[in-house]
């Protein structure tokens, strides 16, 4: 599409925005008393304005049912975890039976470990990419630890080329490649946090299935961002968040998938708890754990329903607006945010965009390599209205969300950019 610099062109895609009402069904939060140009949906999405209501019917219920609400609230909580089902699978292209709301993304990602990472004399390498985020990073260390291994013999990382600041797909298999006899697991985000590059799942887990190792990715930044088909990409396991691209609110409760082929393995060491005991004999507290059919087996505790219902407020959004008409305005209003962000470049070179250019290849995050006076610039853009993100040491992350961010905020985004550049 040929983009054009001025306002009335952005007010025309707007308006021929088939995904524009969405924008009224989120608060927008203030900067001073203006409504701010919001752009940190990559850390934390707005909240639905369906949220409260959610909210408040599992809070009447608490009142009026008490302990009774596990079975006769308008969702009984003893099935909570059942209610996101179909509409997490729509999202990450999986069956209702290979994914759960449950727990926190970095428990999720231990409890997936515990089953998929059993090193042994010959086969106890895990391949990652160089700066994962810190807690990836954390949970990858420990869990070589509790092996007795050390991580400087156990974990792969892989880094860009000289000058690059992406890696390239051909490094990443070549790398699976030459471990392959050594190779246990292979974690990959579906896009990562600092640059945002989207990778190729399918392929990865493919080049980590030929040589013999499993192969789990971490979608924290992928999943309401990107379309994301996890069971035909033979995925063994995925873990994510869901407060970024979902819009579930701070700490809400996350999720996992583990692929249907593993659904029946008693052979899975695992770290067990109740809520993931076979359901129709869960309350008999027999001995011996029976693990539930599926990725469900793997749940530890009952659902947390007050950190789960905006989970379930939030989905309703992605289901009627559907993953295919978010993903073309993704498209369009990150390529339009690139085509003005290049505009500011061409006199000063302020900086670099790290993101991919190609659409395949990234989500609505652009990350932009500040040359010089970053962090002024980036502050500059707050006290005009813009909340974005700063990452250490020189990166300013900008994420046009399709279901709230128009054509109109990126063209406003884009001239306070240009005003504080300029003066920095």
């Amino acid at each position: 599409m040929k983009f054009d610099k001025s306002l009335s062109f952005a007010r025309d895609l707007d308006r021929q925005d088939p995904l524009r009402s969405f924008r009224s069904r989120f608060y927008f939060p203030l900067l001073g008393k203006k409504k701010a140009l919001y752009f940190c949906g990559n850390s934390l999405g707005l909240e639905p304005k369906n949220t409260l209501g959610i909210l408040k019917e599992e809070l009447e219920d608490w009142s009026k049912l008490g302990v009774e609400a596990h079975f006769h609230a308008r969702r009984p909580w003893m099935h909570y975890h059942k209610f996101s089902k179909n509409a997490l699978a729509r999202l990450t292209g999986a069956k209702p039976s290979e994914v759960v709301a449950m727990n926190q993304l970095t428990v999720n990602l231990h409890l997936m470990m515990t089953s998929f990472y059993r090193p042994d004399s010959q086969r106890f390498r895990i391949i990652v990419e160089a700066g994962a985020f810190s807690s990836d990073q954390y949970a990858f260390e420990s869990q070589i630890r509790l092996h007795h291994l050390e991580p400087e013999n156990a974990l792969v990382e892989i880094y860009p080329r000289s000058g690059e600041q992406t890696l390239r797909m051909e490094d990443i298999l070549t790398a699976i490649r030459q471990h392959g006899e050594h190779l246990s697991l292979v974690i990959f985000p579906g896009v990562q946090y600092y640059s945002g590059q989207r990778f190729n799942i399918g392929a990865i887990a493919e080049a980590a299935h030929a040589v013999g190792a499993y192969a789990g990715f971490d979608l924290a930044h992928a999943v309401g961002n990107v379309p994301l088909t996890l069971h035909k990409d033979n995925a063994d396991f995925a873990v994510w968040c869901s407060y970024k691209y979902l819009n579930a609110g701070p700490g809400a409760v996350a999720g996992a998938f583990v692929h249907e082929r593993h659904a029946h393995r008693q052979d899975l060491q695992r770290l067990a708890g109740w809520w993931g005991y076979e359901e129709k004999d869960r309350f008999l507290m027999r001995k011996g754990f029976r693990p539930a059919t599926g990725v469900d087996g793997w749940q530890l505790s009952n659902f947390p329903v007050f950190s789960g219902a905006p989970l379930m407020a939030s989905l309703k959004h992605f289901d009627e607006a559907g993953m295919p008409a978010l993903r073309r305005k993704s498209v369009r209003l990150t390529g339009y945010l690139e085509f003005l962000l290049k505009e500011i470049n061409k006199q000063h070179d302020y900086f670099s965009i790290i993101t991919p250019a190609d659409p395949d290849e990234r989500g609505c995050q652009l990350s932009l390599l500040m040359k010089r006076n970053g962090k002024k610039i980036f502050d500059r853009m707050t006290k005009g209205g813009v909340i974005a993100d700063w990452r250490e040491p020189d990166v300013i992350r900008l994420s046009p969300v399709p279901l709230y961010n128009s054509f109109e905020d990126i063209f406003r985004l884009a001239a306070i950019m240009a005003e504080v550049s300029a003066d920095s």
